[in-house]
Parts: C-alpha cells; sequence; structure tokens
C-alpha cells in the first residue's frame, strides 16, 4: 500500500538500553552451554547483549525510550501509545497504559501489539493508518522486549541469541514529501508456522495451572534451521513488495535496516535486494537479537543517524513468529535520535495477594 496524500512522519526517535553487557563467553558459562564464543559470532555476527537487572521490567526501558523520542521530537502533544512486545509486565492488562501513565500522558488511548519481532513494523503500520484516517495526529510507537525473562539459559539454540531493550518513534500527521515521512507498506502472515517460533505453555491452550507438556514448555523455543528459510525468503519478497509500492528501485534505496535477528539472514536479505554492505545499517553484533526492539534502536543510534541524510529511501523489513513479516518504505527522519537510562521500577501495581494460592500443583523439572 502506497501514501500519496497524507501519511505519518517520524519526527523522533529514542532509546533505552539496561546498564549489564554480557558478552557470548557470559552466556555460555553461565547455562554451560556447549559451544564457544567463535561458534556463535559466526553462525550469527552476535558478539554482545543487554540484560535487565533484578527488579526491571519491560515497562520501565519502555517509558524511557518513549520519553527519549518525545524528546526528540520537541516533545509534542501524545495522542495514542501503542506498544510492541512478546515480554508485556503481566499477562493481563496490557502493559502500553501503565506507559502512558508514566509518561504523564492522562487517558489517551494505549495498547499492546503482538506480532513478535515483527510487532515494531506491525505497529507503525497501524500508527499510520490510525493518523490517516483522522483518529490519532501524534501517536508514539514503542518496541520493547526483555527476553532474558523467557529464554531458556541452558538451551544451547536459543541462550546465546537475545538481549533486552526498547525503541520508540514519535510519529506525526505530515506530507510524504517531508523527511521521516511513511511512503509505502506491505504486511503478512502464515499461521501454519505457528509452531516455529513458540512459548508453548502458559496460554489458554496449556494453562499455567496444568502440568506443561514438557519441563521447558514455559520457555521460548524456537526452529531455527526452518525460521532461518523462511525469514530469508519473506523478508525478500516483502522488502521487493514495498519498495515497489512505493515506486523505489532497489538500486536507489540508501539504507536497509532489517530485524536484528542473524547477521547472515541480513546479509542473505540484502544480497538479493542487490543492495552493498555500506548500505545496510545494524546493531547485532553489540546487541543481539531484541525482538520488537530492534529496529527502533537501529532507527535511534546516533552513529546510523550521523551515515545518513533527512530524506535518505531507506526501506525496513522484519519477520517473527506467528509466523509473521512485515516491511515499510520511509525516508530518515531529521530529528536527532535521544537515549535515556531505565526508568526506576514501577510500584504503581501491587503484588497479588495470596502468592502461595497461586502455585501450580506440579512441579516443575
Amino acid at each position: 500500500m502506497r501514501f500519496d496524500d497524507i501519511t505519518a512522519v517520524i519526527t523522533g526517535t529514542g532509546s533505552c538500553l539496561p546498564a549489564d553487557t554480557l558478552s557470548n563467553n557470559d552466556i555460555i558459562s553461565t547455562g554451560d552451554l556447549k559451544t564457544t564464543d567463535a561458534w556463535v559470532r559466526s553462525r550469527t555476527g552476535i558478539a554482545y547483549r543487554r540484560r535487565i537487572s533484578p527488579g526491571q521490567a519491560t515497562s520501565d526501558l519502555a517509558t524511557a525510550a518513549g520519553g527519549a523520542a518525545a524528546d526528540s521530537a520537541g516533545n509534542p502533544t501524545v495522542d495514542m501509545v501503542i506498544l510492541a512486545t512478546t515480554t508485556p509486565d503481566h499477562p493481563c492488562p496490557a502493559t502500553a497504559p501503565q506507559i502512558a501513565h508514566r509518561l504523564g500522558l492522562g487517558t489517551v488511548p494505549a495498547f499492546d501489539m503482538a506480532a513478535v519481532c515483527s510487532g515494531f513494523l506491525y505497529a507503525l503500520a497501524t500508527a499510520t493508518a490510525l493518523i490517516r484516517g483522522g483518529l490519532s495526529h501524534t501517536c508514539l510507537v514503542i518496541g520493547a522486549d526483555t527476553y532474558s525473562t523467557i529464554v531458556n539459559p541452558y538451551d544451547r539454540e536459543t541462550a546465546a541469541l537475545f538481549g533486552d531493550g526498547a525503541g520508540a518513534a514519535v510519529l506525526s500527521r505530515g506530507s510524504p514529501t517531508t523527511p521521516g515521512a511513511i511512503h509505502a507498506v506491505d504486511l503478512g502472515s502464515d499461521g501454519s508456522g505457528h509452531d516455529l517460533i513458540t512459548i508453548p505453555a502458559g496460554g489458554s491452550r496449556h494453562p499455567h495451572h496444568r502440568r506443561p507438556p514438557e519441563p521447558a514448555a514455559h520457555y521460548f523455543h524456537m526452529h531455527g534451521r526452518e525460521v532461518y528459510a523462511r525469514a530469508v525468503r519473506h523478508m525478500t519478497r516483502s522488502a521487493h513488495h514495498v519498495l515497489a509500492a512505493a515506486g523505489w528501485a532497489p538500486e536507489t534505496t540508501r539504507a536497509f535496516i532489517g530485524h536484528q535477528a542473524n547477521q547472515r539472514i541480513l546479509d542473505s536479505v540484502a544480497d538479493r535486494l542487490g543492495l552493498p554492505t555500506e548500505r545496510r545499517f545494524g546493531n547485532i553484533a553489540r546487541l543481539g537479537n531484541t525482538a520488537a526492539a530492534s529496529i527502533p534502536l537501529v532507527l535511534a543510534d546516533p552513529t546510523v543517524h550521523h551515515a545518513l541524510r533527512p530524506g535518505d529511501r531507506t526501506v525496513l523489513t522484519a519477520f517473527g513468529g506467528g509466523l509473521t513479516w512485515a516491511s515499510i518504505a520511509l525516508t530518515w527522519p531529521a530529528a536527532a535520535p535521544r537515549s535515556k537510562p531505565p526508568e526506576p521500577p514501577s510500584t504503581s501495581v501491587p503484588a497479588p495477594p495470596h502468592p502461595a494460592r497461586s502455585q501450580p500443583p506440579w512441579t516443575p523439572s
């Protein structure tokens, strides 16, 4: 879908990263993983990642990133908040309303978006539609995840891949000629692969009070090889679709930013699009896979910002659980990114009473 009249324009970007940095060797030794730093780097491109501290949660990072993005945009009047995350503070309620409250936004609409690693692009597309439809004028879109809370530290397939973080963007109603404008969107899904990226237990299919289907069922699971092949295929196809919708030839694209899951996936997609190395931007070596936060963290990276000029043609593409995929064609925004440290943990939500009563009747292995 292409936008030729009124569209959403990114007017500010922000980020938040936890203070603790862990190397591959830190992860390997903690989980006693049968692998090496060299193997992880060569297969994924990942060397380091950030981890939240005890007591921190997704909302603490998301609130700080949202505040940083608002500062970058000149602190406009935000009338809607969308949070893309797989790791909300609680299964119920959504985390976005708490973030809006902590940012002092009053009673604005706020909701969570669940599309796993495609979540931020799904949220950008949703914000763009709401702005174009007149339901919002200025929307704060946040991608935040703390996968350290759901990844099994003893799982060699996933333990070394993920990091924690949050990135955000402010979108306002504007013209397609303005730097930061959203020009085209492509979205897709394939539920036949719903079990390739999943947390098997904890939902209505396998509730917490029942014995899980396997001892580690409450952790994140991923079938890496199949995900790799599908990610390359769908991200490439989606990126081609969104470039065609925007009317941009691939060679005119100045910046390619893919979901930071695996450097080999990113290179494979960029190669298929014909984009040279100098037009590929990312942070996977330093931050790992930060799920819904990965693309907004690149958008808010000062090094990337200084390498590009306002108005440069940019393509974003992602693939995640569901299965879902998304691509967006936009021009590079003008506003300089901002960053903030995590907010102090919120005390607005009390702990549930009588915790002993909520214990499952089975003993996890």
